[in-house]
């Protein structure tokens, strides 16, 4: 198998592509021989060691390709079946993988494999953004930041049919244009217009319900000076590092808000609401609620020009690396 590992955290120069032997499944496990892998900004997380973890170690957790053997303990799937997952784990950026059967999903044929490997992780985390952790209401006016990111394509798609209001924040013009296309009613351009003025402005003064934050530093007290009173702070992401400590008054003195910290993965361990979850992304996909947009695709051995380009913010909507 061709992987995609670092040795120590750093830049993208840090990836390596290895020859490994993947072995055969274990108990519980597929092998998989992987058409398409999600990129995420988790994978430069991990890459730079703001998530830190045992070295040497692999990178990416969402992909999407055909069952190749199974091994013991493994009821309910066959070789052939089309399948896709999302790991705790990194680990993804392979051409074959031996994954637990515990994360493994059946693709409808409805769905290729890159829509498949672009929405595990960015679809479940729209999905359980808007459903689960703040759960978005008819009439609602929330902000959305990176609006034309890889979650954030797919989250102002569905907050639209759900009937709420959609302030999306972007870095540029171009990237106005996809959020307007994306479910957007009104766009703000970070560096041109003021957060919080704007937000204001938009909402007659009363602010918005919700905000979903995966900028981090740079926009999180902003963000929260954006919310209406008993409003919630979700704050999901660090594109720009970690946001800041913060006290408790400073949630009281701006009107009893609630902030969280979501985090995929702790909404999807039970078997059952990992499966819930995908159901209703697949059916959300199937009734044209959420359009997949893959803005980019690169081969797997360039996992690192991929990486350059998301952290430089060159990407718009969904990426995915291709195995030779």
């Amino acid at each position: 198998m061709k992987c995609i590992r670092f040795h120590e955290h750093g830049g993208p120069d840090v990836l390596r592509v290895e020859d490994l032997e993947p072995g055969r499944p274990g108990p519980g496990e597929a092998q998989i021989r992987q058409t398409a892998v999600g990129l995420n900004y988790i994978d430069v997380y991990d890459r730079t060691g703001l998530y830190p973890g045992k070295l040497p170690s692999g990178v990416g957790r969402e992909a999407a390709g055909v069952i190749t053997a199974l091994g013991r303990k493994t009821a309910g799937l066959r070789v052939g079946d089309r399948v896709a997952y999302v790991d705790s784990k990194p680990g993804a950026y392979c051409d074959v993988c031996n994954v637990s059967t515990e994360r493994l999903v059946k693709v409808p044929r409805s769905i290729c494999d890159e829509q498949a490997a672009a929405i595990m992780l960015k679809g479940l985390t729209a999905r359980t953004l808007l459903r689960r952790t703040y759960r978005v209401r008819r009439g609602d006016v929330i902000l959305v930041h990176a609006a034309a990111g890889g979650v954030g394509v797919i989250l102002t798609q569905w907050a639209k049919a759900l009937g709420a209001t959609v302030i999306g924040v972007v870095g540029s013009e171009a990237k106005a244009a996809l959020a307007r296309k994306h479910g957007c009613r009104h766009v703000l351009i970070r560096g041109r217009d003021e957060l919080v003025a704007s937000v204001r402005k938009l909402t007659r003064g009363a602010g918005v319900e919700a905000v979903y934050d995966s900028v981090g530093q740079d926009t999180f007290m902003a963000s929260l000076d954006c919310l209406r009173p008993l409003g919630m702070m979700i704050s999901y992401g660090n594109a720009s590092g970690p946001p800041p400590a913060i006290s408790p008054l400073e949630l009281s003195k701006r009107g009893s808000l609630y902030l969280t910290r979501p985090t995929l993965f702790s909404y999807i361990e039970r078997r059952a609401d990992l499966d819930a979850a995908a159901r209703e992304l697949f059916s959300a996909v199937n009734n044209g609620v959420v359009r997949v947009r893959i803005g980019q695709r690169y081969p797997l051995t360039d996992a690192a020009a991929a990486h350059r380009d998301l952290e430089a913010r060159r990407t718009t909507g969904s990426t995915v690396l291709i195995p030779g």
